[in-house]
C-alpha cells in the first residue's frame, strides 16, 4: 500500500502530530460556529498555503484533491438549490478549509506517528472499558493507508473501461472497486490475525 506522507522539512513536518490533530479538531468545530465569509475565506487561503507548501509537486497536490473537489462541488450545487447564496458559499469554504488542512496533516505526518498519537489519545476510553486503544489507532491508520489504493484502483478500472470503449457507469465501476477493496481487506485482516496484533 502506498502512503500519503511526503518527506519534507517544513514547519508542518516538524510539528508533532498532537497539535496538528488538535488544530484539525478546532477547525472542525470552530468553522461551523461562524458564517462570516471573510473569516472563512481567510481560513481557506491559510490552509491552501499550508497544503501547497507541504513539499509536493503542484500536479501531485492537485491530483490528491480531485476526489474531494468533486465532492465539494456536489455539496455546493445541492446547497445552492436549498439555501441562500451566502450559506452555500459558507458551506463550501468550511469544507474546503477542512479538506485542505486534513490533507496537509496526512501529507506531513507518517502513518506510524498518527497511529501512535491516536492510540495514546484513546487510552482514557480504554481505561473505562469502552474501546481498545490499539484497535482505534490501527483502524484509523488502515483507513488512511487504503485511500490512495482505492483511488488508484478506481483510475485503473476507469482506464480499462475507456480502453474498451465502454461508457463509464457508477455500477460498472463501483462493483469491481468494492470487490477488490473487500478482498484486500480480508487479506489484511488475515495477516493481522496471523501476527496476533489484536490478540488479547
Amino acid at each position: 500500500m502506498r502512503e500519503l506522507h511526503i518527506e519534507g522539512d517544513t514547519w508542518m513536518h516538524r510539528l508533532p502530530p498532537r497539535p496538528k490533530l488538535a488544530i484539525l479538531a478546532f477547525l472542525g468545530v470552530g468553522l461551523f460556529l461562524t458564517d462570516r465569509l471573510g473569516v472563512l475565506g481567510t481560513t481557506v487561503l491559510v490552509t491552501a498555503v499550508l497544503y501547497f507548501r507541504a513539499g509536493m509537486p503542484w500536479r501531485e497536490a492537485l491530483r490528491r484533491l480531485r476526489p474531494a473537489i468533486l465532492t465539494i462541488v456536489l455539496v455546493a450545487a445541492f446547497s445552492l438549490l436549498f439555501n441562500p447564496l451566502h450559506d452555500a458559499i459558507a458551506t463550501v469554504f468550511r469544507l474546503t478549509a477542512l479538506v485542505l488542512f486534513a490533507a496537509t496533516v496526512t501529507a506531513t505526518t507518517t502513518i506510524a506517528a498518527l497511529i501512535d498519537e491516536i492510540t495514546a489519545l484513546a487510552v482514557p476510553l480504554e481505561r473505562i472499558g469502552l474501546v481498545r486503544a490499539a484497535d482505534i489507532g490501527l483502524a484509523v491508520g488502515l483507513v488512511i493507508r487504503f485511500v490512495p489504493d482505492i483511488l488508484g484502483r478506481y483510475r485503473a478500472i476507469r482506464e480499462a473501461h475507456e480502453a474498451r470503449g465502454l461508457k463509464i457507469r457508477i455500477l460498472t465501476t463501483l462493483v469491481p472497486l468494492i470487490i477488490l477493496t473487500l478482498r484486500d481487506a480480508d487479506n489484511i485482516a488475515a495477516a493481522i490475525d496471523a501476527r496476533g496484533i489484536r490478540r488479547h
